[in-house]
């Protein structure tokens, strides 16, 4: 039983940690942890550098005590500001904890009862449900009431900040995925609804209810639903990122659901909280903020049944490590990542919080181990080693690329970067795989733990034996999905329909992928699992037929058009007209470079393998300018990348498959062009004149495939210069032929020595790209003999 501490005991809490400024904001470790806070300090920050998170904040709480809280990297890297314990976070889904112990005040005041139907609270709460009992406080906050995860409005997605009155209200134009208590299903929703009665019933504003039921009482001066003018100065920035890997910032809108997620807070002030609930609900001027009681109760699982994966109390995630009762709750809200544990038993707890999106694998393992270190101390037991993994050699990770199956598991292994990557074929997050003394394992931000041995051409995941198989060419998508495939809702969080191995799949939330069961034409259904367990998609078509929207687990994404999708040659607007642009590069010089260069040998690529087809789109008006660029429609490059090229193109022939060039060499002064047409969004698609290209090398290739029995180029997921994710060399969208075909491109490629372009699948550099000069010879010299390009 967790025993009371007295008010004395708990008025020292607050002086314990001085509120220091953000750069140096830390709490000393206290004995006896110093030693685990030594290892922890050093296994940290070797996990986010080699994870890349831009700042992190940790502390460690002993029943009333902060034995040891600091900050790791930057809360805003730009500003270089340190991340500290006073860094102030979004907290994410750390929220449903205070929301549920704010409506237990009321439970225990006799205002609400735990079983009594919501709708005797919220009378206009009518979700449509055809079996079942009624929907209940105590359903809603163990997340057994059937209910979506997120609600029409206000949803995670939804950038409007409506009001939680509306997005509660939008919850009777859904149905129940489940019948109340039949299973767990999570649902950010559902904590929004028992936000709303505790705002109806206690007569107040959500805000300011959780202000001056906890916030206040608790004095956690840096933790509110809305930040105030006194905690700006504290917040973080958060990181964003996609499937394949890019980084944006993170968008800052408030949740309409702000019960379940929408929480502000720092280290220490979570700290506090758990010191409360050590303290069997106690303040810290002693006052009672839940009896013991209530508290046990909240601990306690709500429903469950043997087997169940995931055990919920009152808000409370419930859990075992290494034989020690676990409560806690984590928090992933755009841009951040939190962990949330304790041992109530032991009265220890950690809190972890990182300004990364999707880090919650890492900010679970580091709360995790600590915990462990810390039970090591209590038990005057050594420190268990801190264990970290190493990148797989490339040699390794290219030589275990492919797929594996066994029975019905199949996983595949992708070399990338210098990285190699898993991913399981029935949907799910990308993870890394890194090397743990003998074995491989999965370590990454979004998973951690399963542990893979090879042999030859087996796989051993996690004890289940996988045997390496040859991935055959995909048969052409369905006709009937070729309408729905493309990319669905905001900037910042894009759903991505797409074929794969026959099914149509939905990328959501960046990383989360789902193969869908076809019901009709334009009517799908997530699988009984991940976020959006049992849930439906409906896609709309306009007058026309074309799909203008889908409504995916209750919200609505309209579809994102891409110039390019149809079909079309990309164009930009030039920023300047295109003759005058012209004028000026040709006057213009390329920049000194004062290292010493191979001489150039620029060759024409069709006097080395004369089957190379061309279609040389500078020469003609077919480009993203809109006007040529060249004389003549040529291929020129340095004889050791025609020779290298001549190669792919012979190996690539027994599959049916030839070489069709776009472009090669380009004299720099069309490159100038290029950056100063271009808007500054794009740029990232032209290259920056200042530093040359690897075009005006002659080094760089411009490619795509043509298939040898019909002559005719072979369709790839976006278009050549297409300014778009889609030209992302792993861009998930499109269909597994299509993939299946850039993969082709590039592993064919990459045998011969040449690198794909980070932002455009068809560019590829030979790896001798910087022995050569940058050079602003036009085609027309070129075209009259060797003599000018060699000195």
């Amino acid at each position: 039983m967790i025993r009371a501490i007295a008010a004395l005991t708990l008025l020292v809490l607050t002086t314990l940690i001085p509120r220091a400024t953000m750069a140096d904001a830390t709490v000393p470790p206290r004995e006896p942890y110093a030693e685990v806070a030594k290892k922890l300090e050093s296994w940290i920050s070797s996990e986010i550098d080699q994870k890349e998170i831009p700042g992190l904040s940790i502390a460690l709480i002993d029943d009333q005590q902060v034995a040891w809280a600091r900050g790791f990297g930057f809360a805003d890297p730009r500003r270089r500001v340190p991340a500290s314990a006073e860094t102030v976070y979004r907290v994410g889904s750390v929220s449903k904890l205070f929301t549920d112990i704010a409506v237990m005040q009321l439970v225990e005041q006799g205002l609400l009862d735990l079983d009594a139907p919501v709708s005797d609270s919220l009378p206009g709460f009518a979700p449509k449900q055809t079996k079942g009992k009624p929907i209940t406080l105590r359903q809603l906050m163990s997340h057994r009431s059937g209910l979506v995860r997120e609600s029409p409005v206000g949803h995670y997605f939804d950038p409007t900040e409506p009001s939680l009155d509306a997005t509660v209200k939008s919850l009777n134009d859904t149905a129940l995925v489940y019948a109340p208590e039949f299973k767990t299903k999570y649902s950010n929703a559902g904590i929004a609804v028992v936000g709303l009665v505790l705002e109806r019933v206690g007569g107040e504003p959500f805000s300011q209810a959780m202000e001056r039921r906890l916030f206040g009482p608790l004095r956690l001066d840096r933790t509110r639903f809305a930040p105030t003018p006194a905690m700006k100065p504290y917040l973080a920035k958060g990181a964003m990122a996609t499937f394949d890997g890019r980084s944006f910032a993170a968008p800052t809108f408030a949740l309409g659901t702000a019960p379940a997620g929408n929480l502000y807070s720092n280290v220490l002030d979570l700290g506090r909280f758990l010191s409360t609930l050590f303290a069997d609900g106690k303040g810290p001027d002693g006052a009672t903020i839940l009896k013991p009681e209530t508290l046990r109760q909240m601990i306690e699982p709500q429903f469950s049944k043997a087997g169940d994966k995931s055990k919920f109390g009152f808000g409370f995630a419930l859990a075992d490590i290494d034989g020690h009762r676990r409560i806690g709750h984590g928090g992933a809200v755009y841009g951040f990542a939190t962990e949330v544990g304790a041992l109530p038993d032991e009265k220890l707890g950690v809190v972890v919080i990182a300004n990364r999106d999707c880090a919650n694998a890492l900010t679970k393992r580091i709360a995790d181990t600590a915990l462990r270190l810390m039970l090591a101390v209590r038990a005057s037991k050594p420190l268990p080693a801190l264990e970290s993994s190493s990148p797989v050699p490339p040699e390794l990770a290219l030589s275990l690329e492919g797929r594996y199956a066994g029975g019905d598991q199949a996983v595949d292994l992708l070399a990338r970067n210098g990285k190699l990557y898993l991913t399981p074929r029935d949907g799910g997050a990308r993870a890394e795989l890194r090397k743990s003394g003998d074995q491989l394992i999965v370590d990454d931000l979004l998973d951690y733990g399963s542990k893979v041995e090879h042999k030859g051409d087996q796989l051993i995941v996690d004890g289940t034996p996988l045997t390496r198989v040859a991935v055959a060419k995909p048969e052409p998508s369905p006709e009937r999905w070729a309408g729905l495939i493309g990319e669905y809702g905001w900037d910042h969080n894009v759903l991505f329909i797409y074929e794969n191995d026959g099914k149509l799949h939905a990328l959501i939330e960046w990383f989360f992928s789902y193969p869908l069961e076809e019901v009709s034409p334009d009517h799908f259904r997530f699988p009984p699992r991940g976020l959006y367990d049992g849930e439906s998609l409906k896609f709309s078509r306009d007058e026309n037929g074309r799909v203008k929207d889908v409504v995916a687990a209750e919200v609505r994404f309209v579809r994102r058009p891409i110039d390019g999708e149809d079909g079309a040659t990309f164009r930009i607007q030039p920023l300047r007209p295109v003759a005058d642009l012209r004028v000026e590069a040709l006057a213009a010089q390329p920049p000194r470079e004062a290292d010493e260069f191979r001489a150039p040998d620029l060759v024409d690529i069709t006097t080395i393998e004369p089957s190379i087809k061309l279609d040389i789109r500078y020469a003609s008006a077919n480009n993203f300018m809109g006007t040529p660029l060249y004389s003549s429609a040529r291929s020129f490059m340095q004889r050791p990348v025609a020779e290298a090229l001549k190669k792919v193109h012979q190996a690539l022939k027994p599959l049916g498959y030839g070489i069709l060039i776009h472009d090669s060499y380009r004299p720099w002064y069309v490159t100038k062009m290029f950056w100063d047409a271009t808007p500054g969004p794009s740029k990232i698609f032209v290259a920056n004149p200042a530093k040359g290209s690897r075009h005006n090398r002659g080094s760089a290739i411009d490619l795509t495939l043509y298939e040898i029995a019909t002559g005719k180029p072979v369709p790839m997921v976006g278009g050549y210069d297409e300014f778009s994710q889609r030209s992302y060399p792993d861009y998930p969208g499109g269909t597994s032929l299509q993939h299946w075909h850039r993969e082709l491109l590039r592993h064919a490629m990459e045998k011969e020595g040449f690198t794909v372009n980070i932002n455009e699948w068809w560019h590829f550099d030979h790896k001798d790209w910087s022995a050569y000069p940058i050079l602003n010879i036009p085609f027309e010299e070129i075209e009259k003999g060797p003599s000018p390009v060699k000195d």
